[in-house]
Parts: C-alpha cells; sequence; structure tokens
C-alpha cells in the first residue's frame, strides 16, 4: 500500500469560476478543512495529479496555491469540545 502523506492545501483564487473549480479539486482529496484551506492526506502520484489539475485550472498571474506537507512526526493538537450527536438515530461524518 503507497504511503499518505498529510498536506495543508490552500489556495487564493480571484475569479469566481475558477474559485468554484478550486474548491471542487480540492475536495476530491480532502479530508477536513474550512473555506479555502483543505487537510489531504496524498500518495505522492496524487499529490501530482492534483498540481497537475491545478495548473490547468489557476491564473498563475492572479491566483495563488500553497500545497504544504505537514512533519508526520509532529503531534497532532485539538482546540475546543467536541460535543455529542444529538439524534442517535442517524451515523454522522465530520
Amino acid at each position: 500500500m503507497s504511503e499518505r502523506d498529510l498536506y495543508l492545501l490552500a489556495y487564493d483564487v480571484t475569479d469566481d469560476r475558477r474559485l468554484r473549480v478550486s474548491l471542487a479539486l480540492a475536495r476530491q482529496y480532502a479530508t477536513g478543512g474550512q473555506k479555502s484551506v483543505h487537510e489531504c492526506f496524498m500518495t505522492s502520484a496524487e499529490r501530482g495529479d492534483l498540481l497537475h489539475d491545478y495548473g490547468l485550472v489557476l491564473n498563475e498571474r492572479t491566483d495563488r496555491l500553497l500545497l504544504l506537507r505537514l512533519d508526520p512526526r509532529s503531534r497532532t493538537y485539538a482546540l475546543g469540545t467536541a460535543e455529542p450527536p444529538t439524534n442517535s438515530g442517524y451515523f454522522y461524518v465530520a
């Protein structure tokens, strides 16, 4: 099985159409995130595919993309308090 690394994917896109396409691309790989910053677990092949696809969408003069590989040795910290689901009859995916 291929090893996956954790990346932060962030973008700043100036055009509404390219912004929608950028969000759709990010969601194909994202496991979480908010607004225009996403957490993505990817293999090196998936990373290459993602960068290729963004290269076809973004305008390099006006748009920005940041793909940052996080150090796998670092610890994870969580802020806040989780709340259990209010309706136990459903399965929630967060």
